[in-house]
């Protein structure tokens, strides 16, 4: 298996694993793949991975900035995370999160968080953080991790694309 950025070439792809991964999920909408076209075509797709076997696109993960308190601070949300649903269970998409995060590294982010199952993002190091808040979800499902940095306080925003999601 092969992770790396996605190209214009795996757009497609990446639509139809994002809709077949979130088809029917309770944590689902079936929007997701309109929230992916929405932050690239908003250049808010700021790390965009794809996991590849044998040619073909298998997962992806997408990473956008969010704002605390309003504010750019050098934090970033994952989501969505999306692994061809004959594929799961494989560590794709645990492959596919420990790529992003350091890709996050490399560009110099500070944090991120996510809105998920908390047994599964503790494997990478995140966990409910009372300092940071999303509004309407429970503190139990929110998480973050620092890279290094200090923990900012207050309320965290993802980008308006998310709104397709809601």
């Amino acid at each position: 298996m092969l992770i790396r950025p996605e190209t214009a070439q795996d757009l497609t792809a990446i639509r139809a694993i994002t809709t077949s991964a979130f088809f029917g999920r309770i944590h689902g909408t079936g929007k997701e793949y309109l929230l992916v076209e929405a932050l690239r075509d908003a250049g808010a797709l700021s790390v965009s991975l794809v996991a590849e076997a044998h040619g073909k696109v298998i997962g992806h993960i997408g990473f956008s900035p969010v704002t605390i308190n309003s504010k750019e601070c050098g934090w970033f949300g994952l989501a969505p995370l999306s692994v061809s649903p004959e594929m799961q269970r494989q560590g794709i998409g645990r492959a596919l999160v420990h790529e992003g995060l350091g890709a996050l590294r490399k560009i110099g982010a500070h944090g991120c968080v996510v809105l998920g199952d908390r047994q599964y993002y503790a494997h990478f190091g995140f966990h409910p953080c009372a300092e940071l808040r999303l509004e309407g979800v429970p503190p139990e499902y929110f998480m973050a991790q620092s890279f290094g940095a200090a923990v900012p306080h207050g309320r965290v925003d993802y980008h308006p694309a998310f709104d397709l999601c809601a």
